[in-house]
């Protein structure tokens, strides 16, 4: 039986933009901000995401004047010491007055554009609580989860906060603790991350 998908699922869904790192792969400097066919990287992500979602928020730690000049609200992480990518999505949650929150990073320019149809799909028919992008590793065939790409419950917050009080840091060993489901996307390169200068300049350049 098809997977029937809330037809408003885009106006009870906000979009995260994490973009809280040091950058420290690419010599300190904020990913987001690096330029990628003359525009921002953050840029391209909006681009893809806003149009998914009912409203985004942008997770930034250091150079918040020029994410905010995207026009959209940024706060960063309540954690101190840049403590990863769970700091983000917890600032995110916090700010959250919708349902759902859907995940991307600053770094992955090429987002699918069914990225919030495929994971809702997989949260409802497993009635998870958050979903998380997978893709297979074209070295291995491996299933190898994105867990910077998620779609999850707002609600989520309280088991967060707790889950980072008590040490965690790690996404995946808190998401695995949930009740979670997994979303295959064929497309590999559309998570893409670029972590370093030099492979920003080796990016395949795309038009859609």
């Amino acid at each position: 039986m098809q997977t029937r998908i809330h037809p408003d699922l885009a106006s009870l869904t906000t979009g995260l933009i994490l973009a809280g790192g040091r950058g420290s792969r690419m010599g300190g400097i904020d990913k987001g901000l690096a330029l990628l066919d003359g525009q921002a990287m953050v840029a391209h992500v909006i681009a893809r995401l806003a149009p998914q979602v009912n409203g985004l928020i942008i997770n930034a730690n250091r150079s918040q004047a020029r994410y905010a000049a995207f026009g959209y609200p940024v706060w960063p992480d309540q954690q101190a010491d840049f403590a990863g990518p769970l700091a983000g999505l917890q600032a995110g949650l916090r700010h959250c007055n919708t349902p759902y929150l859907l995940t991307a990073p600053c770094d992955s320019p090429y987002l699918p554009d069914d990225l919030l149809q495929n994971l809702a799909k997989a949260l409802q028919s497993a009635d998870a609580d958050l979903a998380v992008a997978a893709t297979i590793d074209p070295g291995t065939q491996a299933l190898q989860p994105q867990p910077v790409f998620m779609l999850l419950k707002s609600r989520l917050l309280t088991d967060l906060n707790d889950y980072l009080q008590d040490g965690g840091r790690k996404i995946e060993a808190w998401y695995r603790r949930l009740n979670y489901s997994e979303a295959l996307f064929s497309d590999d390169d559309a998570f893409r991350n670029i972590n370093t200068e030099e492979q920003l300049q080796q990016l395949p350049r795309r038009t859609n």
